[in-house]
């Protein structure tokens, strides 16, 4: 079944019960914005933990829930896809901010965020329903790892790429798979195994021995 709404998405205008602010409102703006979008995130998230299939989670269906137009949401995201991977970023920990003073411990930084990801999918029973939903929907799964996974694998790499232009990791091999080795055991633990334990350190203790078998050849 398709995720995307039949039919267009309507007359651009928004329900009775969002009426048009007041000029002041208006100049201000964006605490209502947040307030509209955060009615509809909620809207999204309670039908998800209610057990609505994402299949039935039609915007028609999020804008009655929320008490918004459909062209509340539409003036948003251009579909559903777009929403739910939002939704998704607003209750995964945030993306972690790299200093730049080290390479090591900006890896330690990226892995601990995994780690930490690792954690809240494991204990938010939400994340864990949508993410076994997720790959049956190749669109929803292909915006989910442009918008979100390539970003971060970004990341990853470029750090990879500066420990090798400071000397600190061998510069004779491939930066996508010297980032692999890095994000492997924890995505391992997070994905393959997901029993394995995840606990404080490990970030460190992969790092450090991934580095120890990457230093330049004298």
């Amino acid at each position: 079944m398709s995720l995307q709404d039949s039919g267009n998405p309507g007359p651009q205008h928004d329900g009775p019960t969002e009426p048009r602010p007041a000029p002041e409102a208006t100049r201000r703006g964006r605490p209502r914005s947040e307030a509209v979008e955060q009615a509809i995130f909620d809207a999204v998230t309670g039908l998800l933990e209610e057990g609505v299939p994402l299949a039935e989670l039609s915007i028609e269906r999020i804008a009655r829930t929320a008490g918004v137009g459909k062209a509340t949401i539409y003036r948003r995201w251009p579909g559903k896809e777009e929403l739910f991977v939002e939704v998704l970023r607003s209750v995964e920990p945030e993306d972690p901010v790299l200093t730049g003073a080290s390479v090591r411990d900006d890896l330690v930084t990226l892995l601990e965020a995994l780690r930490q990801r690792g954690l809240v999918k494991r204990a938010s029973a939400l994340l864990h329903n949508v993410f076994s939903q997720m790959q049956a929907y190749p669109k929803l799964w292909e915006a989910y790892q442009n918008t979100v996974i390539e970003p971060r694998r970004r990341l990853g790499m470029d750090t990879v790429r500066r420990g090798m232009e400071l000397g600190e990791i061998r510069d004779d091999l491939d930066v996508e798979f010297v980032n692999d080795l890095f994000i492997g055991p924890l995505l391992l633990r997070t994905v393959i195994r997901p029993g394995a334990t995840l606990e404080p350190g490990l970030a460190e203790r992969v790092v450090d021995t991934v580095l120890a078998g990457l230093r330049p050849r004298p």
